[in-house]
């Protein structure tokens, strides 16, 4: 009976958001069902200040958020919150419960695994990003042996024959095969011994992809060995700072490899350490640190990408390159202009402008918000 009573109500919610196109699941890999690594928040945390100002174009979202889907908005400038609005329900169209107001990131994630490599660089672990992969038995006899760490970085794996939008009929997490299995799900020992021994690389492209950044993120770990708590620690708890527990999953089906327990990109917080974050990463930009050097590098050498996604929903649709796991040069903005654009499914959104040291974070359980007047609009003007 109590299955039958969630399907009835997953189907009137479904069926009264049906037409806006906001049916899918923000929580589609539900925080309690995994295991994660959690990073402990530090007793120095930043402390933010604000000089709050209430925005009539936001206020609007969040009065129709049952259609917007938005549920969280920041907007740091000037070194202080101006446009602090959060409305984070207890639970989700699924039933799946908010805990302590983490919230997922999606594929934002994937920009944060590319930070933890600067780190896993600056600490020494790694050489630099030109280093090949060609040390890592898992990846042996597969398209991704001796890849290039910049590439991978770059969503050039050359792996759009089995996985990725470039593939045909495909998805940036679904890999070839009759399941059309969840490369986010099923981890890596399985992806590579399954789908991809014997596979071969095709030409470098750029084509988004979830196992790629899986792929980069495993390969750290594989290279930190016992100190990849130690790495993530390091991070978040002592580089940046947050107040709260944050959390990197791994994955669900996670079959081991020589003790080796797969990772994904899937990243939980709460609002404001999303923002610690995404201000420590500016910060590191302006104060020149070995961070910072790291996405100066990723940002000289970002790539075009496929130019079929002018939407102006998500910085992710609305830009023209991409470099380390982030999404530069935004449509319509002044190609000098430095802002760094983090993306995740259902409307997740950070920008970090960089000359204008100005950071805004969006959390939405659905992407029909209206990105062009509280994002794009704020970051352009």
């Amino acid at each position: 009976m109590k299955q039958i009573f969630l399907f009835i109500i997953l189907g009137i919610f479904l069926s009264s958001n049906a037409q806006a196109n906001k049916s899918k699941r923000t929580w589609d890999y539900p925080f309690l069902d995994y295991k994660e690594w959690e990073v402990k928040g530090s007793e120095n945390h930043y402390k933010f200040q604000s000089n709050l100002r209430e925005d009539k174009d936001v206020l609007k979202e969040f009065k129709n958020n049952k259609n917007t889907g938005i549920i969280s908005y920041l907007l740091f400038e000037d070194d202080k919150i101006v446009i602090d609005v959060s409305d984070i329900p207890k639970k989700v169209s699924s039933g799946d419960t908010i805990i302590d107001g983490l919230l997922p990131s999606h594929s934002m994630g994937k920009s944060l695994v590319s930070y933890v490599t600067g780190h896993a660089i600056c600490e020494g672990y790694i050489d630099n990003v030109n280093v090949k992969l060609d040390d890592w038995p898992l990846i042996k006899s597969t398209l991704y042996d001796n890849s290039v760490l910049l590439d991978l970085l770059n969503m050039k794996g050359g792996d759009q024959k089995w996985v990725g939008e470039r593939m045909k009929n495909g998805s940036d997490n679904r890999i070839k095969g009759p399941k059309k299995e969840n490369v986010n799900v099923i981890g890596l020992m399985k992806v590579m011994n399954v789908y991809l021994r014997g596979s071969e690389k095709s030409k470098l492209i750029y084509n988004y992809s979830a196992l790629t950044t899986n792929v980069i993120m495993n390969y750290v770990k594989h290279k930190t060995g016992a100190d990849w708590d130690k790495l993530l620690h390091k991070v978040f708890n002592e580089h940046i700072g947050v107040k709260n527990s944050v959390y990197f999953s791994k994955s669900r089906k996670y079959l081991k490899y020589d003790d080796f327990v797969s990772a994904r990109y899937s990243f939980y917080a709460d609002r404001y350490d999303y923002l610690r974050i995404a201000k420590t990463m500016m910060d590191d930009w302006h104060n020149d640190t070995c961070a910072g050097k790291y996405l100066k590098t990723i940002y000289e050498n970002r790539v075009q990408k496929k130019d079929n996604t002018k939407k102006s929903t998500d910085v992710g649709l609305y830009t023209k390159s991409y470099g380390g796991q982030i999404h530069f040069d935004i449509f319509g903005i002044d190609k000098t202009r430095k802002i760094l654009g983090l993306s995740g499914f259902a409307g997740q959104q950070i920008l970090i402008d960089l000359d204008n040291k100005r950071i805004i974070v969006v959390s939405s359980l659905y992407r029909n918000y209206n990105w062009k007047k509280i994002v794009y609009k704020k970051i352009k003007n």
